[in-house]
Protein backbone atom coordinates (compact mmCIF):
# COMPACT_ATOMS: atom_id res chain seq x y z
CA UNK A 1 0.00 0.00 0.00
CA UNK A 2 1.06 3.68 -1.21
CA UNK A 3 1.88 6.22 1.82
CA UNK A 4 0.25 8.88 -0.57
CA UNK A 5 -2.13 10.92 0.64
CA UNK A 6 -2.30 9.13 4.25
CA UNK A 7 -1.58 11.07 7.45
CA UNK A 8 1.88 11.62 9.02
CA UNK A 9 1.79 8.50 12.15
CA UNK A 10 2.06 10.02 15.44
CA UNK A 11 5.86 10.39 16.70
CA UNK A 12 8.01 12.39 19.12
CA UNK A 13 11.56 12.81 18.15
CA UNK A 14 14.65 14.92 19.36
CA UNK A 15 16.56 16.83 16.77
CA UNK A 16 19.16 19.52 16.92
CA UNK A 17 18.48 23.23 15.88
CA UNK A 18 20.69 26.01 16.24
CA UNK A 19 22.19 24.91 18.80
CA UNK A 20 19.85 23.69 20.38
CA UNK A 21 18.01 20.04 20.98
CA UNK A 22 14.39 20.87 20.06
CA UNK A 23 11.62 18.13 20.18
CA UNK A 24 9.48 17.16 17.40
CA UNK A 25 6.23 15.76 17.02
CA UNK A 26 3.49 14.73 14.20
CA UNK A 27 1.47 17.93 15.77
CA UNK A 28 4.54 20.38 14.29
CA UNK A 29 3.64 19.60 10.43
CA UNK A 30 0.41 20.48 11.03
CA UNK A 31 -0.81 24.18 9.03
CA UNK A 32 2.61 24.30 6.90
CA UNK A 33 4.17 21.86 4.32
CA UNK A 34 7.27 20.05 5.32
CA UNK A 35 9.60 17.70 3.66
CA UNK A 36 11.12 14.86 5.80
CA UNK A 37 14.54 14.36 4.17
CA UNK A 38 15.81 10.85 5.52
CA UNK A 39 19.12 9.91 4.95
CA UNK A 40 21.64 7.25 5.87
CA UNK A 41 24.07 8.43 8.48
CA UNK A 42 26.03 11.13 9.70
CA UNK A 43 29.63 11.83 8.76
CA UNK A 44 29.50 10.00 5.61
CA UNK A 45 29.75 10.91 2.02
CA UNK A 46 27.05 11.12 -0.29
CA UNK A 47 24.93 12.70 2.66
CA UNK A 48 26.94 15.62 3.89
CA UNK A 49 26.41 17.01 -0.21
CA UNK A 50 22.92 16.26 0.01
CA UNK A 51 22.11 18.36 3.51
CA UNK A 52 24.54 21.05 2.11
CA UNK A 53 22.41 21.29 -1.28
CA UNK A 54 19.45 21.52 0.96
CA UNK A 55 21.06 24.55 3.53
CA UNK A 56 22.07 26.46 0.44
CA UNK A 57 18.64 26.18 -1.06
CA UNK A 58 16.92 26.60 2.67
CA UNK A 59 15.76 30.48 2.15
CA UNK A 60 13.85 29.35 -1.01
CA UNK A 61 12.02 26.79 0.62
CA UNK A 62 11.05 29.00 4.06
CA UNK A 63 10.15 31.53 1.51
CA UNK A 64 7.27 28.56 0.37
CA UNK A 65 6.19 28.31 3.78
CA UNK A 66 8.30 24.73 3.53
CA UNK A 67 9.74 23.65 6.86
CA UNK A 68 12.71 21.02 6.08
CA UNK A 69 13.38 17.98 8.76
CA UNK A 70 16.33 15.95 7.79
CA UNK A 71 16.25 12.82 9.96
CA UNK A 72 18.76 9.86 10.47
CA UNK A 73 19.12 6.52 12.47
CA UNK A 74 21.73 8.81 14.54
CA UNK A 75 21.06 10.33 17.36
CA UNK A 76 20.31 14.12 17.82
CA UNK A 77 23.76 14.59 19.74
CA UNK A 78 25.77 12.93 16.97
CA UNK A 79 24.16 15.55 14.61
CA UNK A 80 25.53 18.41 17.02
CA UNK A 81 28.87 16.42 16.81
CA UNK A 82 28.48 16.01 13.08
CA UNK A 83 27.41 19.78 12.90
CA UNK A 84 29.99 21.19 14.97
CA UNK A 85 32.64 19.30 12.88
CA UNK A 86 31.52 19.84 9.19
CA UNK A 87 31.53 23.24 7.48
CA UNK A 88 29.09 21.65 4.92
CA UNK A 89 27.30 20.97 7.54
CA UNK A 90 27.78 24.12 9.95
CA UNK A 91 25.35 25.68 7.06
CA UNK A 92 22.28 23.71 8.38
CA UNK A 93 19.48 25.85 9.77
CA UNK A 94 16.40 23.10 9.86
CA UNK A 95 15.98 20.65 11.92
CA UNK A 96 18.13 17.80 12.19
CA UNK A 97 16.10 14.86 13.33
CA UNK A 98 17.60 11.58 15.52
CA UNK A 99 15.46 8.63 14.46
CA UNK A 100 17.63 6.20 17.08
CA UNK A 101 14.46 4.07 17.82
CA UNK A 102 13.76 4.06 14.09
CA UNK A 103 10.20 5.13 14.80
CA UNK A 104 10.23 7.45 11.52
CA UNK A 105 12.39 5.22 9.29
CA UNK A 106 9.89 2.48 10.32
CA UNK A 107 6.76 5.05 9.75
CA UNK A 108 8.17 6.15 6.39
CA UNK A 109 8.45 3.02 5.21
CA UNK A 110 12.44 3.72 4.28
CA UNK A 111 14.01 1.16 7.03
CA UNK A 112 16.90 -1.05 6.28
CA UNK A 113 16.76 -3.05 9.45
CA UNK A 114 19.89 -5.09 8.54
CA UNK A 115 22.15 -1.92 9.03
CA UNK A 116 19.67 0.15 10.88
CA UNK A 117 19.86 2.87 8.18
CA UNK A 118 17.54 4.86 6.31
CA UNK A 119 17.04 4.90 2.71
CA UNK A 120 17.50 8.02 0.97
CA UNK A 121 13.59 9.00 1.15
CA UNK A 122 11.84 12.06 0.90
CA UNK A 123 8.25 12.95 1.55
CA UNK A 124 6.32 16.20 0.78
CA UNK A 125 3.74 16.77 3.66
CA UNK A 126 1.12 18.74 2.98
CA UNK A 127 -0.36 21.56 5.67
CA UNK A 128 -2.99 18.67 6.47
CA UNK A 129 -0.02 16.04 7.35
CA UNK A 130 -0.57 13.76 4.43
CA UNK A 131 1.89 12.54 1.93
CA UNK A 132 1.77 14.39 -1.24
CA UNK A 133 5.26 13.03 -2.84
CA UNK A 134 7.55 10.64 -1.95
CA UNK A 135 10.93 9.53 -3.59
CA UNK A 136 13.36 6.88 -2.34
CA UNK A 137 16.62 6.68 -3.91
CA UNK A 138 19.60 4.15 -3.40
CA UNK A 139 22.46 4.85 -1.15
CA UNK A 140 24.88 5.91 -4.08
CA UNK A 141 22.41 8.24 -5.79
CA UNK A 142 22.45 11.91 -4.13
CA UNK A 143 18.81 14.13 -4.67
CA UNK A 144 19.08 17.54 -5.69
CA UNK A 145 17.22 20.67 -3.76
CA UNK A 146 16.29 22.18 -7.01
CA UNK A 147 14.50 19.73 -8.16
CA UNK A 148 13.01 19.29 -4.92
CA UNK A 149 12.33 22.82 -5.09
CA UNK A 150 10.28 22.21 -8.41
CA UNK A 151 8.39 18.88 -7.43
CA UNK A 152 7.18 21.21 -4.10
CA UNK A 153 5.94 23.84 -5.95
CA UNK A 154 3.52 21.76 -8.15
CA UNK A 155 2.36 20.28 -5.21
CA UNK A 156 1.23 23.58 -3.75
CA UNK A 157 -0.29 24.67 -6.87
CA UNK A 158 -2.40 21.63 -7.18
CA UNK A 159 -3.29 21.81 -3.79
CA UNK A 160 -4.16 25.15 -4.23
CA UNK A 161 -6.37 25.00 -7.59
CA UNK A 162 -8.28 21.64 -7.60
CA UNK A 163 -9.22 20.73 -10.64
CA UNK A 164 -5.70 21.68 -12.39
CA UNK A 165 -2.80 19.14 -12.29
CA UNK A 166 0.57 20.06 -13.00
CA UNK A 167 2.41 18.15 -16.72
CA UNK A 168 5.94 16.46 -16.53
CA UNK A 169 8.73 19.22 -16.48
CA UNK A 170 6.15 21.71 -15.17
CA UNK A 171 7.58 24.97 -13.64
CA UNK A 172 6.33 27.79 -11.58
CA UNK A 173 4.38 29.90 -14.23
CA UNK A 174 3.85 27.54 -16.96
CA UNK A 175 0.37 26.26 -17.98
CA UNK A 176 -1.45 23.82 -16.49
CA UNK A 177 -3.72 20.93 -16.92
CA UNK A 178 -7.50 20.95 -16.42
CA UNK A 179 -8.77 17.00 -17.08
CA UNK A 180 -11.52 16.11 -18.78
CA UNK A 181 -12.94 14.44 -21.23
CA UNK A 182 -11.83 17.04 -23.95
CA UNK A 183 -8.62 16.64 -23.04
CA UNK A 184 -8.76 12.19 -23.57
CA UNK A 185 -6.22 11.64 -26.53
CA UNK A 186 -5.22 15.33 -27.00
CA UNK A 187 -2.18 15.06 -25.26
Amino acid sequence: MSLINTEVKPFKAQAFLNGQFIEVTEADLKGKWSVFFFYPADFTFVCPTELGDLADNYAEFKKLGVEIYSVSTDTHFTHKAWHDSSEEIKKIEYPMVGDPTWTLAKNFEVLIESAGLADRGTFVIDPEGKIQIIEVNAGGIGRDAQELLRKVKAAQYVHAHPGEVCPAKWKEGEATLAPSIDLVGKI
